[in-house]
């Protein structure tokens, strides 16, 4: 019964904020959209890249990954809700099984046991789990400094909020700085990639979108997306070589797109973390 509400209620919302939307036209809020993007990408080259970069330069490799594994432990949480949300009950136990192997062994995450020892790494979150219940993925959205979305995937942001280390640590202030780290580790590790965006899109916002929505239907459909898109997701399948990098520097599993006649860009550093 919870299930069932939560999927009419997210299903209601997506189709009455996106009338328009369509396979063929996701991005009805195009103007907003823009706008928002042009924000975010002024925010980034004064504040955001110029701090990252330095955070790269500063601390080493190895400790930007056990950064990253730190996060990413606590997002397995997340992912074996989902999972069990999603029915896959064997999936939802392993990633719970990665969190406390890498938590007692892998010092909190900071080393990442399990994925030594076996144990996959799903990646899954909320806006998946719609996506699997059959929710319409509805508009391409950008929101102020977490970037491209859709109002699908906007679900999520709350619950992948509460399963962040950020939101175990008070007062506010401490909350913010763990945030903060998290956000320009994320940043760091996507430099070069976003570096090549720079060098190659005549149009980064639709570069973007196009690979957004492509890496986001590949996620909902496991890596195997069927031929026809409907409503319920990007009409583009093509394989793109430098989306493996995008998923590595989140810390989510890389889809296997199959092959196809055109390619896609890399998601650029405006991803949300």
């Amino acid at each position: 019964m919870t299930r069932r509400i939560a999927v009419l209620a997210a299903t209601g919302l997506c189709a009455l904020l996106t009338a328009c939307a369509t396979a063929q036209r996701p991005d009805p809020l195009e103007p907003w959209n823009r706008g928002v993007y042009a924000f975010n990408d002024a925010v980034d080259v004064a504040v955001i890249k110029p701090v990252a970069t330095v955070w790269r330069d500063v601390l080493p490799q190895p400790l930007r990954h056990g950064v990253s594994n730190f996060f990413g432990n606590f997002g397995d949480l997340w992912s074996a809700t989902n999972l069990a949300l999603q029915g896959r009950f064997g999936e939802s136990l392993s990633d719970l099984g990665r969190f406390g192997t890498n938590t007692v062994f892998g010092v909190l995450g900071f080393f990442d046991v399990a994925s030594e020892l076996g144990l996959e790494k799903h990646g899954e979150d909320f806006g998946q789990t719609l996506g699997v219940w059959g929710v319409p993925q509805g508009a391409y959205v950008v929101w102020p400094l977490l970037g491209p979305s859709t109002l699908r995937d906007s679900f999520d942001i709350p619950g992948s909020m509460a399963f962040s280390p950020a939101s175990l640590v008070t007062p506010t202030s401490a909350s913010l700085g763990v945030t903060s780290a998290r956000f320009f580790n994320l940043r760091a590790e996507l430099l070069q990639a976003t570096n090549l965006l720079d060098t190659i899109a005549l149009d980064k916002y639709s570069f973007t979108r196009d690979a957004y929505l492509q890496r986001r239907r590949s996620l909902v459909y496991n890596g195997s997306p069927p031929e026809e898109a409907g409503d319920d997701a990007s009409s583009d399948n093509g394989a793109n070589p430098y989306l493996d990098e995008m998923d590595e520097a989140a810390g989510a599993p890389a889809p296997s797109v199959p092959p196809a006649s055109s390619a896609r860009p890399p998601v650029p550093a405006a991803s949300r973390p």
